[in-house]
């Protein structure tokens, strides 16, 4: 899938309510939004679009928003003198607010093959290949939490029903999340599987890091150590540890769940294999004993 990055001046010309929109997007998880295009096939339609905020605005430069190019490059009148100029709808999924963008400088150190130093044209840039990892791991790790709107089965409930509940945010440092993976590798560290080994490249920072405790549960002074407070988990594994209502499960609670259920550490478990088993367990339960009917 391409992906394009979409410049924005907050001081340039036409302006548009950006704050509102980080309201609307909070609210229903989207806002589509008429992007001018330098040219018609600058901003393909079904690409992925990020939003770079840049200019003399005050909040600085840094990338502030990611979506979809929803439509087609079309023409419509621009101005006073009727002139027809390109332009493509845009639906963005996520927009943080105005000051809160991620910097110039992590955007450089993840994702030097971009020149981020240089001023981007508002019509869109596209993003090599071989950037667009990086880019979407940073985002990940500094971007907005990852929320949407409230989804519930057609027709279950009223629709006065449905509410958002706010959650707290904690910094994610994707320096101790380089040095987690560093010290433990890249594979689970409950079930042993590896998004790499399965999906080559494509697979690469798929992992999650999970914290062994529970960043509310600590102190804004806490010194985070990344080898001991944190542990690469699949996100299977990684929403098995959640899921109960106390503490999260320990990577050893989440081992034992496994080895119970009779899977192998690291191994999917075919259906040739569940028929062994099954096999197995009656090989050692020997076969039924018939008892005669006592007179």
């Amino acid at each position: 899938m391409a992906a394009v990055i979409l410049g924005w001046n907050p001081s340039g010309s036409n302006p548009w309510d950006y704050h509102a929109a980080v309201g609307l997007v909070a609210e229903s998880g989207r806002f589509l939004r008429r992007w001018s295009a330098d040219r018609p096939l600058s901003v393909p339609a079904g690409s992925e679009a990020w939003l770079f905020v840049q200019g003399s605005s005050d909040a600085g430069t840094g990338l502030i928003g990611h979506g979809m190019v929803a439509s087609e490059p079309y023409q419509v009148q621009s101005g006073d003198d009727g002139a027809m100029a390109w332009h493509a709808s845009v639906l963005f999924d996520a927009l943080l607010p105005l000051g809160e963008q991620i910097r110039q400088d992590a955007l450089c150190a993840a994702v030097p093959g971009i020149s981020w130093s240089e001023a981007l044209i508002r019509g869109g840039v596209t993003v090599p290949g071989h950037a667009e990892p990086g880019l979407r791991r940073l985002w990940r790790d500094l971007g907005p939490a990852a929320t949407g709107p409230p989804h519930v089965v057609s027709g279950a409930l009223p629709p006065d029903a449905v509410s958002t509940i706010d959650v707290n945010r904690h910094e994610r440092n994707p320096d101790a999340r380089r040095v987690c993976l560093a010290f433990h590798g890249t594979s689970c560290a409950a079930c042993g599987f590896s998004f790499e080994a399965f999906d080559g490249d494509a697979g690469s920072g798929s992992i999650d890091v999970h914290h062994v405790v529970p960043p509310e549960l600590l102190g804004s002074g806490y010194q985070l150590d990344p080898v001991a407070d944190l542990v690469p988990l699949c996100p299977n594994c990684h929403a098995l540890a959640h899921r109960s209502a106390g503490p999260p499960r320990t990577v050893s609670e989440l081992r034992h769940i496994m080895s119970a259920s009779g899977h192998l550490r690291g191994q999917v478990v075919s259906d040739l294999a569940l028929q062994a088993q099954e096999d197995a367990r009656r090989i050692l339960e020997g076969p039924p004993v018939h008892r005669q009917p006592r007179d």
